[in-house]
């Protein structure tokens, strides 16, 4: 069904109704521009043949793609962030989805305030969750491990996993659980068989997020991570500290595209889910 050209008004909207809901949409419009202008703005400096980040841009070259490609640093914080993002990903899947089953089928004493707890690195500022897991992570020796870093973004994205999951089970028809097990089936071919494939876009957009959530972190990866374990967001900070050039717009502008990508794909995913 395509939507009509202009809005439907009832007929006891007045003038200032009408007024209202163009200038809300044309404000919906404005701040859209304001946040997205200065993501758009790096993207053509990423073509710069300028050694500063600057307008006008003086020519066009592509000498920046080519040193973010030739670098080593940029090419180890890259394969690092493709090893960590991937395995803390299907790590908070797991997790988020197997907390997400239980606490939609089983109702018990303090079960709120354990929803809390599991959705508080939600909340919490990243700096508290950084500093305390470096505390606890260094009584353990885990600080400066690929294995400590997979753990903490892991914690961090299991959380959008859980809630996306809670979600869709919301309407989940636990008779089709019920028949599975009369027929014989054993409780993990029922989930395997049953509940996953109807959750499925739920768990797929909760571990899109996970992973988007660890590819991007930053700040516990500066309290965490030693110098093998750097990821892309890390060596971009530190770029910005020590040397501005225009390697960081292209690191930036791949970045919007892949994470662009990853917004079109959970869109599509939210539209099969409806």
């Amino acid at each position: 069904m395509s939507l009509p050209a202009r809005p439907i008004f009832p007929a006891y909207a007045t003038l200032l109704d009408k007024s209202g809901w163009y200038a809300l949409r044309a404000l919906g419009v404005l701040v859209l521009l304001f946040l997205l202008l200065p993501i758009l703005v790096m993207i053509p400096l990423s073509f710069s043949d300028s050694t500063f980040l600057s307008y006008p841009i003086p020519g066009w070259s592509l000498r920046w793609y080519e040193n973010l490609f030739s670098s080593a640093e940029w090419a180890r914080a890259t394969r690092n962030s493709f090893i960590v993002a991937p395995l803390a990903t299907v790590l908070a899947t797991v997790l988020g989805t197997m907390a997400a089953v239980g606490l939609a089928r089983v109702n018990f004493f303090g079960k709120g305030v354990l929803m809390s707890l599991l959705i508080a690195p939600m909340v919490v500022p990243v700096v508290v969750v950084a500093v305390s897991t470096y505390l606890f992570f260094a009584r353990i020796g885990l600080n400066d491990t690929y294995l400590g870093l997979v753990l903490v973004h892991a914690a961090l994205g299991a959380p959008f996993v859980l809630t996306t999951v809670l979600a869709t089970l919301q309407n989940f028809n636990n008779n089709l659980i019920r028949a599975s097990l009369s027929l014989g089936a054993g409780p993990l071919t029922t989930f395997f068989r049953v509940t996953l494939p109807i959750i499925a876009p739920g768990v797929i957009s909760g571990a899109l997020f996970a992973f988007a959530t660890s590819f991007d972190e930053v700040v516990v990866t500066l309290f965490i991570a030693g110098p093998s374990q750097v990821t892309l967001p890390r060596q971009m900070f530190t770029g910005i500290r020590e040397n501005i050039n225009p390697t960081i717009a292209a690191v930036a502008t791949l970045l919007i595209i892949f994470t662009t990508t990853l917004m079109l794909v959970l869109e599509w995913l939210r539209g099969r889910r409806r």
